[in-house]
């Protein structure tokens, strides 16, 4: 099968405290963190986009892969906020890394999972044998409406995959997806803030689909939580992620590199790809990492992926996600609500 030759990530150098939100709307800080285990979250600056962190995310993918980016066939960009609703990233990105036009390109959409969607793409697209790379990249600039619970937790960052068969520094061993409609979070077209689903959240909607999309992985494979070195799931919060791992039998040593929701936030469709690239930071060859991703409306995919010897001496021509976690710089509320566009002018 197809495997990972680059990978890179983005995530902006801007950060709020739990403790500056709550402050402006009377919430106790060490409730809100306790119960959704964020301590901050990363704030996109005024000129930074999901087109700006796709191609930053991209240039750094192809700085591991080491490929000439005219060999890349396919890009696609998962994201829930696209800056235009009619006019694609993914054109954006092909030209700034040089890739295209000689390419098939397309942004997909599917709440927090479109990365991983696209990452699926490529993958079809590379073992059929109908482009020799392609790119699939996760990333969002994530809205919540000023006083919701989402302000904690919505952030920004994305991640980039470049998937191809020759140079891979990892490989898929196998992936199953799991899909149903239940609708627990949606925005309509023309709205800026997306609306919970309420009953539909949490059992019915992130744990079943996660659990089951990751069950059928294991049964597909042949494997369970112990065959596995590390394993990632998508991260509204920490507690819904530690809970998922701990059902699935994943001890929180194999479950704790990919967490980053307390430090940056919920990426959205950055969130589970980011947290693999965490772990592909510091992976050895030989190493099993299990990922589940999960959007929204509702499904998961999960995937089963081995680390090989050529990530020791790839993984240091980029960023890692170690290093933009540690670059960062506070805010207050007033300053993310004028990054973030809360404040409406006359």
């Amino acid at each position: 099968m197809a495997g990972i030759v680059g990978y890179g990530v983005n995530i902006p150098s801007y950060r709020i405290k739990v403790e500056e939100i709550a402050k402006v709307w009377g919430d106790d800080p060490n409730a809100i963190s306790r119960g959704l285990i964020v301590q901050e979250k990363s704030v996109p600056a005024p000129d930074e986009d999901t087109a700006t962190i796709s191609v930053e995310a991209a240039r750094h993918a192809l700085a591991r892969a080491l490929i000439d980016p005219q060999k890349i066939g396919a890009v696609y960009v998962g994201s829930e906020s696209h800056p235009y609703a009619v006019k694609p990233t993914a054109t954006i990105v092909a030209e700034a890394i040089g890739a295209a036009p000689h390419l098939t390109a397309a942004d997909l959409e599917f709440a927090c999972k479109a990365g991983t969607a696209g990452m699926q793409v490529c993958m079809g697209l590379v073992d059929s044998e109908t482009v020799e790379y392609g790119l699939a990249i996760g990333a969002d600039t994530s809205q919540g409406a000023p006083g919701d619970a989402l302000e904690y937790t919505a952030s920004a960052g994305g991640a980039a995959y470049i998937i191809g068969k020759e140079n891979t520094i990892a490989d898929f061993e196998g992936t199953y997806s799991f899909t149903s409609d239940t609708p627990d979070f949606y925005r309509r077209e023309g709205k800026p803030y997306p609306r919970h689903g309420g009953r539909f959240t949490g059992e019915p909607a992130y744990f079943k689909h996660v659990l089951s999309a990751a069950q059928g992985m294991f049964d597909k494979m042949g494997t369970e939580a112990k065959d596995y070195d590390h394993a990632v799931f998508h991260q509204p919060n920490g507690k819904f992620y530690l809970k998922a791992a701990k059902k699935l039998g994943f001890n929180n040593e194999q479950a704790k590199t990919g967490l980053l929701t307390p430090v940056i936030g919920n990426t959205y469709s950055g969130a589970t790809p980011l947290g693999l690239a965490a772990i592909l930071d510091i992976a050895e060859p030989g190493d099993r990492i299990f990922a589940v991703s999960y959007g929204s409306g509702a499904g998961s995919d999960a995937f089963s992926i081995t680390v090989n010897d050529a990530i020791e001496e790839r993984r240091e021509n980029a960023p890692k996600v170690a290093d933009m976690i540690k670059n960062k710089t506070y805010v207050d509320y007033a300053v993310y609500a004028k990054y973030k566009g809360k404040l409406r002018m006359a």
